[in-house]
């Protein structure tokens, strides 16, 4: 009846798994506008080296630096749960398993990569990052992480967000980090944004544009992603990596790996390591939980698209809602990306993983219920996962099935509680994109070559 299953530090990860040695087939490739290769050196303005080279290498393992390893000691190795007080709510024969990255000092799992990527940048010499952020998970922790390296970063956070979430911005700013309502006017990307929308309340897409914008066009500053990047993926197989040591430690092993979708990082970081043994032969279910406010997996289109809203980016295969998409303004956490992971998106296509779309009003009511069971309250992000989960817990039920079901409790919702005030007070909706805008957001998709 073992509720936490502990490692120690000497058990972190030395390596991350990249996934792209065991998938079937190369990733497709990056392209220009008129359908030619990108090659990895342009991406140098904007990177630095080690991460261009682990954002193309086939190595099947990346050494993790030591200085890494010693900030990820601060949190690493984090727990994994068996839920026993839900299973029990649930009556299921299942057993729930959860790895909760919100012990983390900015509350979630993305500074695995963002320590990384402030080390790389720091060795390559460079003193400022910019970067976008969504629900500000992703701008607190890379304030963060160029905290501890010398690294000043001006992150463009989503006006949406930037309004509903000021104790993230508050994070950011205590951390050193200055923060800016996107679209602003500080950019030409911004300036096209507000010229036809000046009450426009911004995307993830418009936030990255403007970031780029900046690190392309300053020598001195370079530019971080939070997520999609398949560097950024990389990271975070820590996750995996560790749960896996955490599984044999008490001789068991999922049915089911779920976890959150947006970009792809918190599925990528929890659910690649686990693609390792599927691709051994070994039976194992690796589900995306996706809003279904911002359906990119279940209702996208697979096809080239810009990563950013102006067209900055090279061009990347994935699934998309179009580039131009922006999410409604709900409170559907982080994950209101218009695209996903190229990887994700590829191994989707191929069928080696499956993705599912929950609504609003069903992951505040899963997180609720996970907290009265558990006591941790859960991002809104994190909620998607713990819905799915619950789902999966109830279908054992009805089955008398006893499944291993594991999910990543991605952070903490300690920062989020006015998304909680609106879910009970029953401000908050369910909206499901319609078909209609994503068709016609389709349309516009780029024409490669």
């Amino acid at each position: 009846m073992q509720t936490k299953i502990l490692l120690d530090e000497k058990d972190i990860p030395t390596h991350w798994y990249n996934v792209i040695a065991d998938m079937p087939n190369p990733p497709a490739p990056v392209l220009a506008p008129d359908g030619s290769p990108v090659p990895p050196e342009a991406l140098l303005a904007i990177f630095p080296e080690a991460l261009v080279e682990q954002e193309v290498t086939d190595k099947r393992w990346i050494e993790i630096p030591e200085p890494v390893r010693e900030i990820y000691q601060l949190w690493r190795p984090s727990p994994l749960f068996r839920a026993h007080r839900l299973e029990a709510a649930l009556g299921t024969p299942a057993r729930i398993y959860y790895k909760y990255e919100g012990v983390s000092p900015a509350g979630s799992h993305k500074p695995n990569t963002a320590v990384a990527q402030a080390y790389y940048n720091q060795q390559a010499g460079i003193k400022r990052l910019a970067t976008e952020t969504g629900a500000g998970q992703w701008g607190s922790s890379l304030a963060l992480a160029g905290q501890m390296f010398g690294i000043d970063i001006r992150v463009y956070m989503v006006r949406v967000s930037y309004e509903q979430k000021p104790f993230r911005r508050s994070m950011m700013q205590t951390w050193g980090a200055e923060v800016l309502a996107s679209p602003t006017d500080r950019t030409e990307s911004g300036r096209q944004i507000l010229a036809r929308d000046p009450d426009s309340p911004g995307s993830l897409g418009i936030a990255i544009s403007e970031a780029v914008e900046e690190a392309a066009s300053r020598e001195d500053t370079n530019y971080a992603l939070g997520s999609v990047l398949n560097h950024v993926l990389l990271h975070q197989t820590v996750i995996g990596l560790e749960a896996k040591k955490q599984f044999e430690q008490i001789n068991d092993y999922p049915d089911v790996v779920l976890a959150p979708c947006g970009g792809g990082s918190n599925f990528g970081g929890a659910a690649f390591p686990f693609l390792a043994d599927k691709a051994a032969g070994r039976q194992v279910r690796l589900v995306a939980v996706e809003p279904a406010s911002c359906p990119t997996l279940t209702r996208g289109h697979y096809a080239y698209d810009f990563g950013d809203t102006v067209g900055h980016t090279p061009l990347m295969k994935m699934y998309t809602l179009g580039h131009d998409f922006v999410p409604p303004g709900i409170h559907a956490g982080g994950l209101r990306y218009h695209g996903d992971s190229a990887l994700v998106s590829q191994l989707y296509h191929e069928g080696l993983i499956e993705a599912v779309a929950v609504k609003q009003l069903a992951t505040f009511e899963a997180g609720v219920q996970f907290a009265r069971a558990e006591g941790i309250i859960p991002a809104p992000e994190s909620n998607h996962a713990i819905r799915a989960a619950i789902d999966e817990a109830l279908k054992c039920r009805q089955s008398g099935e006893a499944k291993a079901i594991f999910f990543n409790l991605s952070g903490h919702g300690h920062f989020d509680m006015a998304s909680y005030d609106r879910y009970f007070s029953g401000e908050l909706e369910d909206y499901e994109y319609p078909a209609e805008q994503i068709d016609a957001a389709l349309e516009r998709l780029p024409k490669v070559g």
